[in-house]
């Protein structure tokens, strides 16, 4: 088996290859390929029979791993049928329900209107509005009986 893929995501070729050629190395002939990560159990490995059975003929060694996806999915895999009912059902499309009406959505409190959020034109239209109006300032009078109290302790 040929590792291929990136880091934490493995996905391997089985090949034919001379027994002293390193694991990644050069191969004589691809065979099939074998992906962990696929959800179908059954689906996960894809081998070309005939050529797995010359290279068995001729006097190849499978290693510990392939002898057993042989076993399983080669010409005379004990289960064949398995892996084409999970290649159909990966090959169906898949339905995804529609997402409807939300159930609930909360409401967003806003604290304060950002001022950069707001073009300058609708920021100075408020401003000029309140410089033109009329400024009234009720100034109230104190009653008299405390403005006495009041001159009594600034004298003091």
């Amino acid at each position: 088996m040929k590792r291929l893929g990136r880091k934490n995501r493995a996905f391997y070729r089985i090949c034919a290859t001379d027994k002293r050629a390193p694991r990644d190395g050069r191969v004589i002939e691809e065979l099939g390929t074998y992906d962990p990560y696929v959800p179908e159990t059954d689906a996960r490995c894809l081998l070309n029979g005939p050529r797995v059975d010359y290279w068995l003929s001729v006097g190849a060694q499978p290693s510990e791993a392939v002898r057993v996806l042989i076993k399983k999915y080669g010409s005379k895999g004990t289960h064949l049928k398995q892996m084409e009912q999970a290649r159909m059902k990966l090959a169906m499309p898949r339905i995804v329900p529609a997402a409807g009406e939300p159930v609930f959505v909360p409401e967003v409190k806003s604290t304060a209107a950002p001022t950069a959020a707001v073009p300058a034109e609708v920021a100075a239209a408020p401003v000029e509005a309140a410089a033109a109006a009329p400024v009234e300032v009720a100034v109230a009078e104190a009653p008299a009986a405390e403005a006495s109290a009041a001159e009594g302790s600034a004298a003091t």
